[in-house]
């Protein structure tokens, strides 16, 4: 299996909307994701996130979706937004070569830290992440705003 791991382009926007609407129907939100192409399409743009794909025979299988941001008390930091490979490529070893790429590029932005979040109950997630070396913190809650 021939797997090319890339930075996203424009044209490949369709396709990372797509992931996203999979990893919302996996994690059961499925009627919270509301953001359209045309949304991502003028954010990535704007260069309000950045993307790696995997690609198979031209098809984007996997991604992963982040931006820069910043710990006042580390420094740079990249924060994973979403991270997903379509299910039949699961276990394939894409999502491993999608998270070394994140991290690399994570490094050569001069960042000192890589975040993200992952639900308490998604234990592939959090065992991936754990093999990774990851701290998977708990004493933290969300919070958030919808305007």
């Amino acid at each position: 299996m021939s797997i090319t791991i890339r930075k996203a382009t424009e044209e490949d926007i369709p396709s990372i909307h797509a992931l996203v609407r999979e990893l919302a129907i996996y994690e059961r939100a499925e009627n919270e994701f509301v953001a359209s192409i045309e949304d991502y399409t003028r954010d990535f743009r704007a260069g309000i996130f950045d993307s790696i794909v995997a690609v198979q025979n031209k098809k984007v299988i996997g991604m992963v979706f982040f931006y820069m941001a910043y710990s006042t008390w580390k420094g740079r930091m990249m924060y994973l937004e979403d991270f997903v490979v379509f299910e039949a490529y699961r276990r394939l070893g894409v999502g491993q070569q999608l998270f070394d790429a994140f991290l690399k590029e994570a490094q050569d932005q001069g960042c000192v830290l890589a975040k993200w979040q992952v639900l308490d109950w998604n234990e592939p997630a959090i065992n991936f992440y754990r093999k990774n070396k990851a701290t998977i913190e708990q004493e933290w809650y969300n919070g958030k705003i919808y305007f």
